[in-house]
């Protein structure tokens, strides 16, 4: 067997590979469907794509997404998402949509309802620094929800 003696350059080298960044993973990529008038939804979108979320934009609203995907109307929000084969309803923060592709739990996906205040999206300095609580749900087929993750 040949081998390659070790010279300063090939140290160097190696050190040089070794502190190069590895390729970035590709974006997840999904869709979301929003009000074009809503700020709240641009916000949440940036926070996704912060997070490595590659998002296409329908600006149609999402009420008859929202019914096609079996999102239960009662578990509403602004906007929409389908990210992985999962319905994401509402300012759900990247980490949890991360959290459920990594799990794949049988569900239709993720939800926050309405807007809370503090939530991805609902977050800017207008806000104040105000932060409610809130759950991020789990939604079933048949629509029950669980609890998922819970911001205080």
């Amino acid at each position: 067997m040949k081998t390659t003696p070790v010279t300063r350059r090939s140290l160097l080298l190696a050190g040089v590979a070794l502190a190069l960044p590895a390729a970035a993973a590709p974006a997840v990529q999904g869709e979301i469907w929003k009000s074009p008038s809503c700020g709240c939804c641009k916000d949440w979108i940036a926070h996704m794509q912060a997070a490595g979320f590659a998002l296409t934009v329908h600006e149609t609203g999402n009420t008859a997404i929202r019914g096609r995907l079996k999102m239960p109307a009662p578990l509403g929000s602004c906007h929409t998402a389908l990210i992985g084969g999962y319905a994401i309803e509402g300012h759900v923060p990247a980490r949890e949509v991360q959290r459920l592709l990594k799990e794949r739990p049988q569900a239709v996906g993720l939800a926050v309802p309405g807007m809370p205040v503090g939530s991805p999206g609902m977050d800017g300095p207008e806000y104040g620094g105000q932060r409610d609580p809130y759950d991020v749900l789990l939604v079933q087929a048949d629509g029950r929800t669980r609890v998922f993750a819970s911001y205080r």
